[in-house]
C-alpha cells in the first residue's frame, strides 16, 4: 500500500508550506518513498483527527499513522533500514534531536515574525480568519505590527544563524559531505519562507543561502520546483 501525507495549504492545493511538512517531504526524498500527498487546510482538522492529531503533517503508511515530522522521521528510518539513513547511525540521530529543537526555535520560532504577515493572502477566507487571530493572539501584536518591525529585526534572525554558518566553513552540509535530516530540519523553515513571504531573509554572498540554494536543487529540484517566492 503506498504511503499518504497530509500536508498543509492554502487556496492552492499545489503550494505546500508547512515548515514541518517539507522537512518529511525531504526525509521521504531522501529514503527514495513516495507518498500520495493529501492537501489540508488550517480548519479541516476533522479530517486528521481519526489519526489522533490536530497538526500535520500525517503519515499514513497502510493501518499505521503517524503524526509529528520528527517521530515520522524516526519511523521511516526505522521502517525502511534497507534504504538511505536519515541519521548516519544512532549517534547522527541524537544529534539530530538536539538540531531538531533548535531548528523548531530559530528557522520557526524566530523567522515566523518575520514572515507571518505574508501568509493569510494565501489562505481561503476561512483560514486566513483562523491565521490571523491565533497568531496575534500569539505574538501579542497584529501582523501589519511584525510586519513593520522586521527590516530591523531580521538582522538578529541572521545572527542567530550563526552556528550553521560557522558550520557550513568545513563542511557542504549539516550531515557532512551529503545532507541528512539535519539539515532537512533547518530547510524546512526557509522552504516555509520562500513559498510564502517575498521578503528576503539571506544575502546572496551568505554561505547559508548558498546552503539553501543546493538544498532546493536536491532531488532533481523538489523543493525549488515548488510554487514560491524569488528571493
Amino acid at each position: 500500500m503506498s504511503l499518504k501525507l497530509f500536508e498543509l495549504v492554502g487556496a492552492d492545493a499545489t503550494r505546500p508550506f508547512s515548515p514541518y511538512c517539507w522537512r518529511t517531504r525531504m526525509a521521504l526524498a531522501h529514503k527514495g518513498l513516495g507518498a500520495e500527498t493529501i492537501p489540508w487546510c488550517f480548519t479541516e482538522k476533522q479530517a486528521i483527527a481519526p489519526h489522533n492529531s490536530e497538526k500535520v503533517p500525517v503519515l499514513i503508511d497502510g493501518e499505521t499513522s503517524v503524526s509529528d515530522s520528527w517521530a515520522i522521521a524516526n519511523y521511516l528510518e526505522d521502517r525502511y533500514p534497507d534504504r538511505p539513513s536519515l541519521f548516519g547511525g544512532e549517534g547522527g540521530r541524537a544529534m539530530g534531536r538536539m538540531i531538531n529543537w533548535w531548528g523548531d526555535l530559530v528557522t520557526v520560532g524566530t523567522l515566523a515574525a518575520l514572515i507571518v504577515a505574508d501568509i493569510p493572502a494565501l489562505l481561503k477566507p476561512m483560514d486566513a480568519t483562523y491565521f490571523r487571530q491565533s497568531r496575534e493572539a500569539r505574538f501579542g501584536k497584529t501582523l501589519e505590527e511584525l510586519a513593520a518591525a522586521r527590516d530591523t529585526s531580521v538582522e538578529g534572525f541572521r545572527r542567530a544563524l550563526d552556528p550553521l554558518r560557522l558550520t557550513l566553513r568545513s563542511q557542504p552540509f549539516l550531515g557532512g559531505a551529503k545532507p541528512n535530516y539535519a539539515d532537512y530540519i533547518v530547510f524546512g523553515g526557509f522552504q516555509w519562507a520562500r513559498v510564502v513571504s517575498p521578503f528576503k531573509l539571506l544575502a546572496e554572498n551568505d554561505a547559508v543561502y548558498a546552503w539553501r540554494e543546493k538544498l532546493l536543487d536536491a532531488f532533481d529540484g523538489m523543493a525549488g520546483k515548488s510554487p514560491g517566492f524569488d528571493v
